[in-house]
């Protein structure tokens, strides 16, 4: 059977679900990941009202959707970051915000996340999606000259941050999937180990694979995968491109996405420089059956037009594995 394919409403927050839905299943999907944010998914209203998620569910089922996965990425990102500033205040919500206090914010984000947890869970969702911050990301090139020790104990402060919010995800049955990607406390292979072993490779603590941030910054996905096979529980198909011409740089340049000076940018799916078909391969063989979820991010194109696209892509890409050897037929009784 096919894995159902969602589509992340994390960049349709400017509509209000009930408009998105009925797009969505217009545009051929199966599904929703909603977002923490817009009127998607409201944690605090969810906790709050006993018949909020229940007017969610009915709203999602009116349209033939599922709902598979929440993704608070936004209030994750406040957690365990090592500087909080107004770009923090740009994203997460009010009461997480508060008065600006940096260590405030993390606390109070904390809390946030801990919530979502038991709002999915109130929900009937087991999978929750997003960021967790990183107090070291601004050592990403030693110099002036890293000291070490400071690395090491940034793994440490992301586990005493993360260890008692992965406690209530325990408690609710709810599993979180860190989307690997640069900014966090993984990034890479080697960070995404260091990452596990950090929080002692807990079993609520797993990958939100996308190789998008991985592509741009030469990681090969399939390798990613094999290397973390136990740990993927959620995938995003997102696409990046690399656009590396002598004058250009995998770094970001400080120029906004969209850019034709950018050394790579993200793209429609099926339109930039990922191999898709070996990374479907690869989920059939490691037995990666849950949803396919089109996080759609192309400044040019449209998005409408790009979203119903990368669904029939991924529709037409998302085959099956086979229960038979291909020469089994050749066989007599």
């Amino acid at each position: 059977m096919a894995r159902p394919v969602t589509l992340f409403t994390g960049q349709w927050a400017d509509l209000p679900l009930e408009t998105l839905a009925p797009k969505a299943k217009q545009f051929g999907y199966d599904g929703l990941e909603l977002a923490c944010w817009g009127d998607h998914f409201e944690v605090d209203k969810a906790l709050e009202d006993d018949g909020y998620v229940r007017r969610k569910r009915e709203l999602l089922e009116q349209h033939g959707l599922q709902c598979f996965a929440i993704s608070n990425h936004l209030v994750g990102q406040a957690v365990a970051d090592k500087f909080i500033d107004e770009r923090h205040k740009g994203i997460v919500p009010g009461y997480v915000w508060g008065d600006g206090d940096p260590e405030g914010v993390r606390q109070r984000a904390a809390d946030e996340i801990k919530n979502t947890a038991r709002a999915a869970a109130a929900f009937g969702v087991q999978q929750v999606n997003g960021f967790t911050g990183s107090p070291i990301w601004h050592l990403i090139y030693s110099f002036p000259p890293n000291d070490w020790d400071t690395v090491e104990a940034g793994y440490r402060e992301f586990a005493d941050r993360w260890n008692p919010i992965m406690d209530v995800f325990d408690q609710v049955g709810v599993r979180f999937g860190l989307e690997v990607h640069p900014t966090e406390i993984a990034y890479d292979i080697p960070t995404t180990e260091k990452t596990l072993e950090a929080i002692g490779r807990r079993p609520s603590f797993g990958i939100n694979f996308d190789p998008s941030h991985l592509h741009h910054q030469f990681v090969d996905p399939v390798l990613f995968l094999e290397t973390f096979a136990d740990r993927i529980y959620h995938v995003h198909v997102k696409e990046s491109v690399r656009n590396l011409n002598g004058r250009t740089s995998i770094l970001g340049s400080h120029l906004n996405f969209g850019d034709p000076r950018r050394g790579w940018d993200f793209i429609s799916p099926g339109h930039g420089g990922i191999e898709w078909e070996p990374i479907f391969r690869t989920l059939n063989r490691i037995g990666y059956t849950g949803p396919l979820s089109v996080e759609w991010e192309d400044v040019g194109m449209d998005r409408e037009y790009g979203a119903a696209d990368a669904c029939a892509f991924v529709k037409r890409s998302n085959f099956p594995s086979s229960n038979r050897a291909f020469d089994a037929a050749f066989q007599r009784e």
